[in-house]
């Protein structure tokens, strides 16, 4: 107690900005939108892509292989349980929508899966991951200039935010790895995952990751 006491009132100031800091961050991401969420994640993918073709070693390449398994795994099934039943409720081409995003998603899932698996002295492990962020890249790129618009305009600010937080809240249940055989559709989709999700969050504690500032911990996260 008088160690923490000391501390405090040696450096206030520095706890004050702290603590409103931590405020102002937590407000932003209560109010951030759907698609805000969504780029996010597509932007933090990306980056995750760039460090493995960049990695100096093997041990490295794995670390951000692992993680970008881990984030794009999470991403696309939450995206399939949160954001694809929406552009089928609030849209009139909105089924039409969601039926190419999930057969677009099967693909980047069929690869993903021989990539999360391979190692980086295996000739094929970086052409792998290329041609998956190839397709991915297109996809992002539709999502992001015709379906998240389309979504947002059929929103309230208020609907938007709630179905960010559902989004967030999704990928923490869902499974960690790539499972293209699964369901692709509510609800069978949500029970296979809550199935297989322990399966791979228990492998996710004896794999390794990189150990780079404010980077999530999978076992955590």
């Amino acid at each position: 107690m008088s160690l923490l006491f000391s501390r405090s009132t040696i450096v206030p100031s520095k706890l004050f900005r702290f603590s409103t800091q931590r405020r102002n961050i937590s407000k932003t991401a209560m109010t951030a939108g759907i698609s805000d969420t969504i780029k996010k994640d597509h932007r933090e993918i990306e980056n995750l892509y760039h460090n493995i073709l960049t990695s100096s070693t093997d041990k490295e390449k794995i670390q951000w292989q692992n993680q970008f398994t881990w984030e794009l795994a999470r991403h696309s099934i939450g995206e399939e349980l949160v954001v694809y039943p929406q552009f089928e409720k609030k849209l009139s081409d909105g089924q039409k929508m969601a039926d190419k995003d999930r057969q677009e998603h099967l693909s980047v899932k069929e690869q993903l899966k021989a990539f999360q698996n391979m190692q980086p002295s295996d000739p094929q492990f970086e052409s792998t991951v290329k041609t998956l962020m190839v397709d991915l890249s297109q996809h992002i790129k539709e999502e992001e200039s015709d379906d998240l618009p389309k979504l947002e305009a059929s929103l309230t600010t208020e609907e938007s935010e709630k179905l960010s937080q559902s989004f967030g809240r999704t990928k923490i249940f869902v499974p960690s790895r790539s499972h293209p055989s699964a369901p692709d559709k509510p609800p069978f989709e949500t029970v296979i995952g809550l199935m297989t999700a322990p399966i791979d969050h228990l492998a996710d504690l004896f794999r390794t990751w990189p150990h780079t500032s404010g980077m999530p911990n999978p076992s955590t996260k």
